[in-house]
């Protein structure tokens, strides 16, 4: 038996998905908007509390706490220890939609090929980086991106 084997025979749970990704924002009013007309997530538990913001896909979602001071400094870049991006999965079709809809809204993207993954980043209101992924690219005609 492999270390890897042993490892996940120790473990007597599953883990089913991530259920959110916590940042903090400048403006929450401003960062809800951006993930709902942007990226098209939904607002949920709204009736739960005010904040955070759940602002959902899926099973996935991305709580916006509000930044404790009027001033927040910057997300860190990668020469720190920390969150380097948020991923979103999308199929072929919706790969060259949201580019499109980037384009169309003068949003500045940076393409990028994985091999098996296309993918385009972009940063949301605060500069969180956001990355759209798509692992189709095998479909008919393939993504024309990047």
């Amino acid at each position: 038996m492999n270390s890897h084997s042993a490892e996940q025979a120790a473990v007597s749970f599953s883990i089913q998905h991530i259920d959110h990704v916590a940042i903090t924002v400048g403006d929450v009013e401003r960062s809800t908007a951006w993930y709902r007309d942007v990226l098209g997530l939904e607002r949920r538990h709204e009736d739960a509390w005010d904040e955070p913001v759940m602002m959902c896909t899926g099973p996935t979602c991305v709580a916006l706490f509000r930044a404790s001071v009027d001033d927040p400094h910057p997300p860190v870049g990668t020469d720190t220890i920390s969150l380097r991006h948020i991923a979103f999965r999308l199929d072929g079709v919706g790969f060259e939609a949201v580019y499109s809809e980037l384009l169309r809204r003068e949003i500045a993207v940076e393409l990028a090929d994985h091999g098996i993954a296309h993918s385009i980043y972009i940063a949301d209101p605060d500069g969180h980086r956001i990355e759209l992924t798509t692992y189709d690219l095998d479909r008919p005609g393939g993504t024309a991106r990047p």
